[in-house]
């Protein structure tokens, strides 16, 4: 993954390089909007862009991205350094994915990262199965004593009634859509989590345990595959 770092003042930029690159990306600082005009601008995968630069802004700068068809969809995070509401309102306008205030924690920026990137990712994944024709989750799924209906947000287990958090009930009516379908942990963070979150891999172990409990002795078919993700492995009838 390719990742532009845009901001004016160039320690922030050696930290911000120095750890991303620690973390596998390939990362490209640029110190004002003239320097990042003259890059191949479509060869990253996200931007990260400070607000306030010198003649040319980076709420500027990110409206000629927008504009560009060829950078349109690369998903920018906003560096604003003033806690400023109308900053904040102005940059998700403008048509930022995420913004992150001064000063930086590098965890925080590395979580932001990996959400945007997997949002991104998923609204492509969108895109290609809406192109493709694949077909809607049906209204009612049943598997054994599982009755789960997508419509009312609801789900019995052997007849019994089982309060599901919504997480969970997502979780639980993507592996009955999808049988023996393996689902990364990424995978599952984007169909699954709020668009507006960012969370940590470990928050899906700790759901899927959950939910395990919750739909008793089905839930040891709800498995594991090691390096892979999660899979509820059998085959269901669906209406």
């Amino acid at each position: 993954m390719k990742i532009l770092v845009v901001d004016d003042e160039q320690d922030i930029c050696e930290i911000l390089q120095f750890n991303l690159e620690m973390e596998g990306y390939e990362v490209t600082t640029a110190n004002s909007a003239e320097e990042v005009l003259e890059l191949p601008l479509s060869s990253f995968d996200i931007i990260l862009l400070d607000v306030m630069m010198g003649e040319i802004s980076g709420f500027q700068l990110a409206k000629r991205i927008r504009e560009n068809s060829a950078t349109s969809s690369i998903p920018i995070i906003f560096i604003i350094a003033l806690d400023d509401e109308e900053h904040t309102v102005k940059g998700l306008e403008l048509g930022a994915d995420d913004y992150m205030k001064k000063p930086l924690s590098i965890k925080e920026v590395k979580a932001r990262i990996k959400a945007v990137l997997r949002r991104a990712k998923f609204k492509e994944q969108q895109k290609s199965n809406a192109s493709n024709g694949t077909k809607e989750t049906p209204a009612t799924i049943n598997y054994q004593g599982i009755c789960i209906k997508s419509l009312s947000k609801s789900c019995t287990i052997d007849g019994v009634a089982v309060q599901l958090t919504k997480l969970e009930f997502e979780l639980l009516l993507l592996f009955l859509s999808n049988p023996d379908t393996v689902f990364s942990r990424d995978e599952l963070l984007c169909r699954c989590w709020p668009s507006d979150t960012y969370v940590l891999d470990r928050t899906v172990d700790v759901n899927i345990t959950r939910l395990r409990k919750k739909i008793g002795q089905y839930g040891k078919q709800l498995k594991t595959r090691f390096g892979y993700g999660y899979v509820f492995e059998t085959e269901i009838v669906q209406e």
